[in-house]
């Protein structure tokens, strides 16, 4: 899929339900994620990020750039696009946001709105080590495959939760981020329920 293509599909298709790990809640800290796509030889490449292994949230894990919404961000776009620079070096001016999805809720007490975004130029990568082990891109057309994600129900404190998956090379994407994944590539296809 390429950009026009990506466009076209992002701007036409009713919102697919989305499915959140846990019920809302006041109390779920609020965040946003960057789900940046850039194109490459004509496809369309998913920005993601590993999270070190020496932090407490979820270390290791693969995630797209973001994090906690601040007092002085003035929305979740903003918050975004300010994490995806600090986290990666990716500059607010080189991504054309295309739009948000309606928050994601965990059952770890987060409220996650992901932001939309294509990369508009090439950009040289600078990690924060602090935040970001490595960065890499996972192609579109593989993750819009149904066969590449699934899920699984786990029972957590006496409730059975979805966990979303996909395998990538050698790598294992799961929890909120597969599940902000799957959210996108069924909103880009046709026949997405609503």
């Amino acid at each position: 899929m390429d950009v026009a293509e990506f466009r076209l599909r992002f701007n036409l298709q009713p919102l697919a339900k989305v499915e959140s790990a846990a019920r809302p809640h006041p109390s779920l800290r609020k965040a946003a994620v960057l789900i940046g796509l850039h194109q490459l030889n004509g496809e369309l490449q998913v920005i993601l990020t590993q999270r070190p292994l020496h932090l407490r949230a979820h270390p290791g894990q693969i995630s797209f750039p973001g994090g906690k919404i601040e007092a002085s961000d003035p929305n979740a776009i903003g918050t975004a696009l300010r994490e995806a620079e600090e986290e990666i070096g990716l500059m607010r001016h080189n991504v054309e946001v295309l739009g948000t999805f309606p928050a994601h809720h965990t059952f770890t007490g987060f409220d996650i709105t992901p932001v939309v975004g294509l990369i508009k130029h090439p950009f040289d990568l600078i990690l924060d080590p602090g935040e970001v082990a490595e960065c890499f891109t996972l192609p579109l057309n593989y993750v819009m495959e149904p066969q590449h994600r699934y899920r699984n129900h786990f029972l957590r404190q006496g409730r059975y939760y979805p966990v979303h998956f996909i395998h990538y090379e050698q790598r294992l994407i799961w929890g909120a981020t597969a599940a902000m994944l799957d959210h996108l590539c069924r909103h880009l296809t046709p026949t997405a329920s609503i």
